[in-house]
Parts: C-alpha cells; structure tokens; sequence
C-alpha cells in the first residue's frame, strides 16, 4: 500500500519492492506467482481497510445520520494522508484496478446512499444525495491529497465545522423520523 501510495501502480512491482524491503526477488514469488498476484493481493487489502473495516466499525450506531456524521468525520480526517485513493482513481485504465476500484466506489456510493434512505429520504433523493455526498469526499480526499496544505481547513476544530456543514446541507429538508 506504501508502494501505490508513493508511486501509484507503477511502484508495485516486484523488484523495487523487494529492494525496499531488503529481500530477494524469489521470496516475493514464494508468495506471489506474478505481479498481478501481488496488485490483487493489494488491491483486496485496500478495500478491506479502506471499506470494509469503515462500514464494519460504524454498524454498532443505530442513528443513520450520527453514522453518515461519524463517517465523514472519521473520512475526512484522512484526506491528504495518503496518496492511495488519488493513485488508485488514476490507475483505473488498468484491467484488475479498475475493476476492484469500480466495486468499491459502488459499495461506498450504496452504502451511503442507504444511509440517506434510512434518514427518510425517498430513493431518488437518497440516491441524489449520495452520490453527491461521495463526489465531495473524492474532491476533499483528491485536493489534499495532490495538494498537501492548499485547503484551508486547520485542526479538529476547522475539520469538524466543515463535516458540520456539509452535513447541514446534505441533510437539509429531511422527513422526520419516528
């Protein structure tokens, strides 16, 4: 994950890496016949942590909109971190990236998309807001991640009004809940 981070998908190569990691080529195809073995060992680590392990830690909140809060909180307190995401949206032209990158941001887009439908939005404007709720975290993630420093958005306190806010507006005119 270093290795997509840093360099994108180019850097996952096996030579390189073992070099980095002071071993020989050979203990990398003890555990991987070929690169691609290695990218999708990868690229499944990345959904489990980036996806899984995030929808997984939330489902003990019963309220969808202290979820959808957690969530972006905990999201957007990672942008600009790292460089995996951005690397990862730009490599999507490669076959096996692609189409694991699809299937996250399809399950990520679900995922928050019932979030909204539980908060009592109708499908269509559950959906509407999801997709625009995603859109925001991919542009916050792909800005502070290509351009560390340039969002003025400084400590907890700066992160949290901005979650705050985009939350307000996201939420806006939602049914009441019973």
């Amino acid at each position: 994950m270093d290795a997509f981070g840093s360099g994108g998908l180019a850097a996952v190569a096996v030579e390189p890496l073992a070099k980095r990691l002071g071993t020989t080529k050979g203990s990398f195809y003890w555990h991987f016949p070929h690169r691609e073995a290695l990218v999708a060992a990868a690229l499944a680590l990345w959904e489990q942590r980036s996806t899984s392990a995030t929808i997984e830690a939330l489902a003990g909140e019963a309220d969808p909109a202290v979820r959808l809060r957690l969530l972006f909180t905990r999201v957007s307190g990672y942008a600009g971190q790292s460089q995996v995401e951005a690397n990862l949206l730009a490599a999507t032209s490669h076959e096996l990236v692609g189409e694991v990158v699809r299937r996250v941001v399809q399950r990520r887009i679900s995922y928050v998309v019932g979030l909204f439908a539980e908060v009592g939005f109708g499908k269509g404007e559950a959906t509407r807001r999801g997709v625009l709720a995603y859109a925001a975290y991919v542009g916050h993630d792909e800005l502070a991640a290509r351009l560390p420093g340039a969002l003025p958005l400084r400590g907890p306190a700066s992160l949290g009004r901005y979650v705050d806010t985009v939350l307000d507006l996201l939420l806006r005119d939602a049914p009441e809940r019973t």
